[in-house]
């Protein structure tokens, strides 16, 4: 039923001793077009144009040590009685997004205190920026082969995965068996929410709604995604961490975006201008 065609390799560049795979010049893609997206609209909204850059060169080591922070203590069992540098040791794999998430934004709100820049303005900013790095960073897992779902029935090929591009079924088809680009899900997913976040520029929001809609967004597509996936981490039995996380980050948003409003805690829209 299934193409079994040759799969596309991960390294990109192999020269003697050095080896530059796909995944990071994926993740650096993503990054630069994050990087370029903030710039032009922090400056359009009157912060410096070295802001986002000062942001990104401190944020972006914090998040990978906290990504892999956050993945060493929930697979805790697997570094047990190993040498005492394997949690540290990054090139073996074992990373996550809501690790890398929860580092970002602490060290974003101590730069902005640092910076006398409200919180939730540079956030918004930031905002689309994260989820399209996001949204390209996923093609990284395609490369690798990593952050599928489980095997492809044959009814969800007949009804839509037989319109896959030849390289993606190629790609996700391992030992024989195809299994569920759940990395293309996410990717299209969040190309969504940015397309969401933009549209929510034009229509001038409150300070904040930008920044809380994307942790919303995101996190309804990653509950439903991380549900097909077969490499998940997990609280304790059968729950699956990114869920509950993402469960949470629901709530707080429509807490915060509800108190914003209620309390009056936000009385600027994100262009600058006083509500009213």
């Amino acid at each position: 039923m299934f193409s079994l065609n040759q799969a596309l390799s991960p390294i990109f560049l192999d020269i003697g001793p050095i080896t530059i795979y796909w995944y990071a010049i994926i993740i650096v893609t993503g990054v630069v077009i994050g990087l370029i997206l903030g710039t032009k609209e922090s400056v359009r909204l009157g912060l410096k144009d070295d802001t986002f850059t000062d942001l990104i060169v401190w944020a972006l080591p914090i998040a990978i040590v906290s990504a892999r922070l956050y993945y060493v203590i929930f697979e805790w069992d697997r570094y047990t009685g190993r040498e005492w540098w394997a949690p540290f040791a990054v090139w073996e794999g074992g990373i996550a997004i809501h690790g890398a998430l929860i580092g970002s934004v602490i060290f974003a709100y101590y730069f902005c205190k640092k910076r006398g820049i409200p919180f939730y303005k540079l956030a918004d900013i930031a905002a689309p920026s994260i989820i399209i790095g996001q949204a390209i960073g996923r093609w990284g897992n395609f490369m690798n082969q990593e952050a599928h779902g489980g095997p492809v029935s044959d009814w969800a090929y007949d009804t839509f995965l037989q319109y896959l591009p030849s390289f993606i079924e190629n790609q996700m088809t391992i030992e024989g068996v195809l299994y569920h680009p759940t990395f293309l899900y996410e990717s299209v997913w969040n190309l969504i929410i940015f397309g969401l976040l933009l549209y929510l520029r034009r229509v001038n929001p409150l300070r904040g709604d930008i920044f809380l809609t994307y942790v919303m967004g995101y996190s309804v597509g990653r509950f439903f995604i991380e549900g097909m996936r077969t490499d998940s981490l997990y609280v304790v039995g059968n729950l699956r961490t990114a869920q509950v996380i993402s469960i949470v980050l629901i709530i707080v948003g429509i807490v915060l975006m509800y108190l914003n409003r209620k309390k009056n805690w936000i009385t600027v829209h994100y262009n600058g201008k006083k509500r009213k």
